[in-house]
């Protein structure tokens, strides 16, 4: 039902293989921008997913390199893509943060081509059509107004086709009609109600998204029987006491999270330069072993029925993405930089 695409995976600032903070997420004909750091845009371009209805942004909090990449991004939206409106979801403090990044930076004067439209969000559900809500929850980082966000696929009733063969339905729209909760009349004058052959409530998939976060017993139950939770992994365990002190998490508390909230798969992102992705693999599998690290352009599906599944291989720009040499660069800390003298990640989210 969910399909997610990473188009940034670093932490404060980006590396040669990872870019800032943005995820898309793609429902049928919904896409969701959850976040927007610098260099978004390009992202966008080399996934080949392109612009198309990208017409709603949430944005986790209002740290800059979450935000930056709005600049580039609604340019080319409001100018070139042919959008009835533009809605960003935030809190009062990253939307104040964001207008003034659109209107003193950007346009400043100038007449947007399209509506756009500034939501101030509230924990609960914001969005909900026939099939899924998406929904805001309060989470604790640096600042006021962090928020995390849910997109609950509604809960369906399978059709039975042996009890409607049995009760003399035929196929075509009359068992559409019961799919969708209406009766219909059968050609030998019997109705038959959408009870006499549909079965109990199947719950839908639901996907779970943090954003930065300094603690997790506050989102415990937020986060209870997620299929996918995507939580940061700024920090090693080594580095906790830095971790709680900045706000961020360490990929052993990410994972314990995971455990406590028995979630089906764990995505790690978020990552900082000091760390080696396989380090930080290692720390979460030990604890909860079903534990992704994404990487810049990777793409996972979430069915219920199917769990939560990679896509691959991933094309980015022509080629298949994270080819072999890839894969080791992105292993090792920044090139000449050895970890000792990277600095932290977290004093330069402003």
């Amino acid at each position: 039902m969910f399909e997610l695409l990473f188009l940034g995976t670093s932490a404060s600032a980006p590396s040669v293989h990872r870019g800032l903070s943005a995820q898309m997420v793609i429902a049928k004909e919904y896409r969701f921008l959850i976040d927007c750091g610098e260099g978004t845009q390009r992202q966008i371009l080399r996934s080949g997913v392109g612009f198309k209805r990208l017409n709603r942004i949430l944005i986790t909090h209002g740290h800059l390199d979450h935000i930056l990449g709005l600049a580039g991004l609604l340019s080319t939206l409001v100018r070139w893509e042919s959008l009835d409106a533009l809605e960003i979801y935030g809190s009062s403090w990253a939307l104040d943060r964001v207008q003034d990044l659109i209107y003193r930076v950007v346009f400043r004067n100038e007449k947007l081509p399209i509506p756009l439209h500034l939501v101030d969000l509230q924990p609960g559900v914001f969005f909900e059509n026939r099939d899924f809500s998406v929904s805001a929850f309060p989470v604790t980082h640096r600042g006021a107004g962090c928020f995390g966000f849910i997109f609950q696929e509604k809960a369906r009733r399978p059709f039975l086709v042996e009890r409607a063969e049995a009760l003399g339905v035929p196929p075509g729209p009359e068992r559409a009609r019961l799919v969708r909760g209406e009766a219909v009349t059968l050609p030998n004058g019997r109705t038959v109600q959408p009870d006499e052959v549909l079965g109990a409530d199947i719950p839908g998939a639901r996907y779970v998204h943090t954003g930065d976060v300094g603690r997790t017993d506050n989102i415990l139950e937020y986060v209870r029987g997620a299929h996918t939770l995507v939580i940061e992994a700024t920090y090693l365990n080594a580095d906790a006491e830095m971790a709680q002190q900045f706000g961020h998490m360490t990929a052993a508390a990410a994972a314990q999270l995971a455990v406590d909230a028995n979630v089906g798969t764990l995505i790690l992102t978020h990552l900082s330069r000091r760390s080696r992705e396989r380090d930080v693999l290692a720390e979460a599998q030990a604890i909860f072993p079903n534990t992704y690290v994404a990487r810049d352009f990777d793409r996972f599906s979430i069915n219920k029925e199917r769990g939560t599944e990679k896509i691959v291989p991933i094309k980015a720009n022509g080629r298949v993405a994270h080819g072999t040499a890839e894969v080791d660069a992105l292993d090792e800390v920044e090139e000449g930089e050895s970890a000792d003298r990277l600095p932290d990640d977290s004093p330069s989210e402003v």
